[in-house]
């Protein structure tokens, strides 16, 4: 579970608040070890500070060992800036298994203290939860914001191992089904504003099957390239706002080579590129889905971005 939680604290901003928000908080409660908690219980429509949490543990946990707390959670720093949320970057509840509390101080324990229904702030010394429960040093943003790590935890209810495996699977495949519609709503959108932008720069667009448009600016005179066959590209990548993420001559001036439809570029290309006769040079206005989706690519390229390429096929064999 900590070597997870520690890869999803690599992930970055989004947040739903988990616990809840109502006047001036309590103050922290604290275990023996030094986790500061509030921890709140869902009581005819109120949530209401539990008093009766036992700071040097919950003796009904016992009976929760080895079974699966569905979960959702959220990470901050000491200065509330968000690091990861379940419902934002995963739109989902984690699965945690409930192991033997064996070292004190780190997540485990703090998750230990939930009962089903639950929700909690937790306040941990940075240096030390990171060494107790992710075997990490303190990534820079939780050091740059004040060495301390706030977890905050939405406890749903614990499951058996089996239960747990059924869930899995019910998650997945709400998630699969939600993606899906999400995406097809995003490509309605995606292809009204490549129009719009057609028609701002008057280009009159062609269409792959698969959604991506496209311009020949000039004709080629060669054969067109089929699955497998290697081609070389010259490029220039923009998004639609006209800022340039990439080109080969910001690469030597060299063109890219690939193999044409085995998915070694985004399918944006893999569905234009074989469209186009050899010597051909065309602009492709790329929906977001044909392109790198809801990750986008680093910093250059944000999520649900649609590109524009400019490119020009050299060669193929």
């Amino acid at each position: 579970m900590v070597r997870l939680i520690y890869c999803l604290l690599l992930l970055l901003p989004g947040l739903v608040a988990a616990t809840p928000q109502q006047g001036t908080p309590a103050p922290f409660g604290r275990t023996p070890s030094g986790i500061e908690y509030r921890i709140y219980r869902l009581q005819n429509g109120r949530y209401t500070l539990r008093t009766d949490v036992v700071a040097a543990g919950d003796t009904a946990y016992a009976r929760r060992i080895g079974k699966v707390l569905s979960a959702h959670m959220q990470y901050r720093t000491g200065k509330d800036s968000v690091l990861f949320s379940s419902r934002k970057q995963l739109r989902t509840a984690l699965l945690l298994p409930l192991p033997e509390v064996k070292i004190k101080g780190g997540i485990e324990e703090a998750v230990a203290l939930l009962q089903p229904g639950d929700s909690a702030t937790f306040r941990f010394q940075a240096d030390s939860v990171f060494r107790k429960s992710f075997r990490q040093p303190v990534p820079p943003p939780v050091r740059a914001g004040g060495n301390v790590l706030v977890l905050l935890v939405k406890a749903n209810k614990v499951l058996t191992a089996e239960q747990a495996r059924a869930e899995q699977i019910r998650l997945a495949e709400e998630a699969k089904k939600k993606e899906a519609a999400e995406a097809s709503q995003r490509l309605t959108k995606d292809i009204a504003a490549i129009q719009a932008y057609a028609a701002r720069n008057k280009l009159v667009l062609l269409k792959t099957p698969g959604g991506t448009h496209y311009v020949i600016t000039k004709p080629g005179t060669g054969a067109k390239p089929l699955k497998g066959q290697t081609v070389s590209v010259l490029y220039k990548g923009a998004l639609l706002s006209g800022k340039v993420f990439d080109s080969s001559e910001k690469n030597g001036g060299q063109p890219i080579e690939f193999p044409i439809g085995v998915g070694q570029v985004i399918p944006g290309w893999d569905q234009a590129i074989p469209l186009l006769p050899k010597g051909s040079k065309a602009i492709l206005l790329i929906p977001s889905a044909q392109a790198y989706g809801s990750r986008g690519a680093g910093p250059d390229i944000p999520p649900h971005s649609i590109l524009r390429f400019d490119v020009e096929l050299v060669d193929k064999k």
